[in-house]
């Protein structure tokens, strides 16, 4: 079954949405951006997250030292890191990390020694999708997100086009740029009802 990460939640009303309606994962982002979070607000929207669903820290470009300081004060499970990454950056880590990949035209993917492998739109969180032809994941040794413009409409269509190990929606639950509770149900119901994972 193919698992869901539903990033960028603000609120407790979209936090314990996200949670009853079976998200797996929630995306808290600490990067600039309209959905920002300090990690004092994360640390308290965290309280309201079971233990039996993770997480995960959004990050552009971080030092080491901002993501242990995040790790430990919201008790982050995952980290994923979008931009520039040092070599080292996810060697140790105490928690699971995902690297971020802008698919941009050129299909490349990256060496990393991040646990997974998430792929995104050219502009992160702008709601585009990126064109699934570009992308080969058959090489793979990473388990990988797919994520860019990803919406209760085409997630079926990416998860036969991919068969991802989890699939990331922002933009795409939302309504005049807020967390939409009744889309975050309905996206999470079209993954998780019916699905085959066969291409």
């Amino acid at each position: 079954m193919t698992k869901v990460k539903i990033c960028g939640l603000s609120t407790k009303e979209a936090v314990e949405t996200a949670v009853s309606a079976g998200s797996d994962y929630i995306g808290f982002v600490f990067a600039p951006s309209k959905r920002q979070v300090t990690l004092d607000q994360a640390a308290e929207l965290a309280k309201f997250i079971p233990v039996d669903v993770k997480k995960v820290g959004v990050f552009v470009s971080p030092s080491r030292a901002e993501l242990l300081e995040a790790i430990d004060k919201v008790g982050l499970d995952l980290v994923q890191v979008h931009g520039q990454v040092a070599d080292d950056l996810f060697e140790n880590l105490p928690c699971v990390s995902i690297q971020a990949v802008q698919v941009d035209g050129e299909g490349h993917v990256p060496n990393s020694q991040a646990d997974y492998l998430l792929f995104d739109a050219p502009v992160a969180g702008s709601g585009q999708t990126f064109d699934w032809a570009q992308l080969d994941t058959t090489g793979l040794t990473q388990p990988f997100f797919i994520a860019g413009g990803l919406n209760e409409d085409n997630v079926v269509k990416a998860i036969q086009h991919f068969t991802p190990y989890a699939v990331d929606v922002s933009s795409g639950v939302e309504t005049d740029g807020q967390k939409d509770q009744e889309k975050i149900r309905r996206f999470i119901e079209r993954v998780k009802n019916g699905i085959s994972r066969t291409k």
